[in-house]
């Protein structure tokens, strides 16, 4: 599955039946909430889609909020785009937070944040994670 426009609310919003992005208030910061299980298909589609904007930005922070996570479906990261994304994430990723996530993934972040030139940290609450990204989420992601 390859990203388009018909794929979302709008040409600059991600949406997938598992991945849902949260307009952010700042430019750069890229914020998504995980309900489910994600499938290949949305990996690929996420890598694909913060594959473009790594080449538009010198720098960006994402922002992981895992609502109701059900974990991935088995391969789902091994797709071309998704390992690309993320080797080129460490040298695009300024800060990375995770909000919710399972206790492995969130020691993960945490761990890897020491190692690699990404700032991870992993949070309880979005409210930490949006501080930490530094953005707010706009208005019409409160009313939704």
């Amino acid at each position: 599955m390859f990203f388009s426009e018909e794929m979302n609310r709008s040409p600059k919003m991600f949406t997938t039946p598992t991945v849902r992005q949260a307009p952010a208030d700042t430019d750069g910061v890229y914020a998504f909430h995980i309900v489910g299980e994600v499938t290949s298909d949305d990996m690929e589609t996420m890598a694909e889609y913060m594959n473009t904007q790594f080449d538009t930005h010198d720098k960006v922070s994402m922002l992981l909020i895992f609502d109701r996570y059900d974990g991935a479906e088995s391969g789902a990261s091994l797709d071309w785009d998704v390992i690309k994304s993320r080797v080129r994430s460490v040298a695009k990723v300024d800060k990375y937070a995770v909000v919710g996530a399972p206790e492995k993934a969130g020691d993960m972040v945490e761990t890897m944040s020491k190692v690699l030139p990404v700032d991870g940290r992993a949070f309880d609450t979005e409210a930490e994670g949006w501080a930490f990204v530094g953005a707010k989420p706009k208005e019409e992601e409160l009313r939704t």
